[in-house]
């Protein structure tokens, strides 16, 4: 496990949201390197999550620096062997800091890795991205404008009016809309279309509140995303969905990290139990 964060100064504004020396104490964080790259420069950031995306996270952050957004780029990796996270790489693309899981856990050990950072460098709101190009960032200052209005959790949707689903597997696309949507909206107490989609935003006040604490280790593979778009609805926070773009390549191996019988059955399970509560913390 990583040592505890350091908490630093919050955003002037942020008033109670200042990270507690003590609470942060207590986070589970996986072990990680961070190798800062820019200064930082928004009030807001964007985690993009990665292992092994090669070129296709360097086009995603290529078509991310021709969008006006104004986040700071962090990317979030699993452990990377192919090159692309190399810093002089990143520093040419705009990406402001590094973060390298070296713990044990996939997807959740690395949004706890990120999203803890970013809280601890004072960013009011935090936008979540997969780094594998399959998201259009042209919906990333729909996400901040979202934010800097107070949503507490904004999820990006390809079925909502304005959203686009590009060679989506129909697969893919009847276990969203058939099982894993209705799931989701029925325990979260409200509708939502696209619950698999990871182009997501949380805010800080969300992310602090002792009654979310998603920094615990119990969240390890796909757990977060389900767990914190259910627990923000049924705990009265402010929730969202915006229209996003999302495109699978139209041949070739489809970029995901959700494969074979065993992988979809662990994905039923996860949210199973995200459903049913299990990963609501004690008391």
């Amino acid at each position: 496990m990583a040592p505890p964060p350091t908490a630093s100064a919050a955003p002037a504004d942020a008033g109670s949201l200042a990270v507690d020396p003590a609470q942060a104490a207590a986070w589970e964080l996986p072990a990680h390197d961070v190798v800062p790259i820019a200064p930082r420069r928004g009030r807001r950031a964007v985690c993009l999550f990665v292992i092994n995306e090669a070129d296709r996270l360097h086009r995603q952050l290529a078509r991310m620096r021709a969008v006006d957004h104004g986040l700071d780029v962090i990317i979030a990796d699993g452990g990377s062997t192919d090159g692309s996270t190399d810093p002089g790489r990143l520093a040419a693309a705009g990406v402001t800091a590094l973060l390298v899981k070296r713990g044990p856990g996939r997807l959740s050990a690395q949004m706890r890795m990120g999203l803890a950072w970013c809280l601890v460098q004072g960013y009011d709101g935090v936008v979540v991205m997969d780094g594998n190009d399959k998201d259009d960032p042209e919906a990333l200052p729909r996400f901040d404008r979202a934010l800097a209005a107070g949503t507490d959790h904004v999820q990006g949707s390809r079925y909502v009016p304005g959203g686009r689903a590009i060679n989506t597997p129909l697969s893919r696309h009847l276990a969203v809309t058939l099982i894993h949507a209705p799931a989701v909206s029925l325990a979260a107490g409200r509708r939502y279309t696209d619950t698999t989609n990871g182009f997501r935003a949380y805010s800080r006040r969300l992310l602090l509140d002792r009654r979310v604490a998603p920094f615990r280790a119990v969240f390890s593979g796909y757990e977060l995303h389900y767990y914190l778009a259910i627990r923000a609805a049924r705990l009265g926070f402010r929730v969202e969905e915006i229209p996003v773009t999302r495109a699978y390549p139209a041949h070739g191996r489809m970029p995901t990290k959700i494969r074979g019988l065993r992988g979809n059955l662990l994905v039923l399970d996860t949210l199973a139990r995200a459903c049913l509560g299990r990963f609501d913390p004690p008391g």
